[in-house]
């Protein structure tokens, strides 16, 4: 398996490299970053003030022929019938979208923690990965697979599988 991480928008390289590494070092395969898009606004909702993620994933899926795709986006990411989500993917095309946004401290007021920031976006990143190979919400609030309604949910979780959704991880 492959994985490749692809910058929607403007994403630091630094930020990019960090991610390929954690992800790489949590499921054990070649993660890549390869070029995304960085037009945005087709997305964009302007009675919400954020951009549809169903949109923006479609827009990926048509580009990607990898195994496993994720896009990183840093912008406030919605869905129907949500205020917000930190993610979504598509289990039929293997890809999924992350946004950076509300992941981060600042964006709640809060002085920036780097290293709270990047566990997060982390932790994100696996989950949605784990949705591509078609596991569902865990009850477990451990579980990277635990959904999570606010930061406080991702802080919870670790950046792993539970022992029930590791083994449905065909990799």
């Amino acid at each position: 398996m492959k994985i490749t991480l692809k910058p929607l928008g403007d994403i630091a390289d630094e930020i990019m490299e960090e991610l390929r590494d954690r992800v790489g070092g949590i499921f054990h395969c070649p993660v890549e970053i390869k070029a995304g898009f960085s037009d945005l606004a087709q997305a964009y909702n302007h009675e919400r003030k954020q951009y549809f993620s169903s949109k923006l994933l479609a827009s990926l899926k048509k580009s990607q022929r990898e195994e496993r795709v994720v896009g990183i986006a840093d912008v406030d990411l919605y869905v129907p019938r949500l205020n917000f989500v930190f993610g979504e993917a598509d289990i039929v095309s293997g890809t999924a979208i992350v946004s950076l946004c509300r992941l981060r401290q600042e964006y709640y007021g809060l002085a920036p923690d780097e290293a709270s920031f990047l566990e997060r976006a982390t932790k994100e990143i696996v989950h949605e990965v784990g949705h591509t190979f078609g596991l569902g919400h865990c009850p477990s609030n451990k579980c990277v697979m635990h959904f999570s309604n606010g930061l406080a949910d991702t802080d919870l979780k670790e950046a792993s599988f539970c022992s029930s959704c590791r083994p449905k991880i065909i990799l």
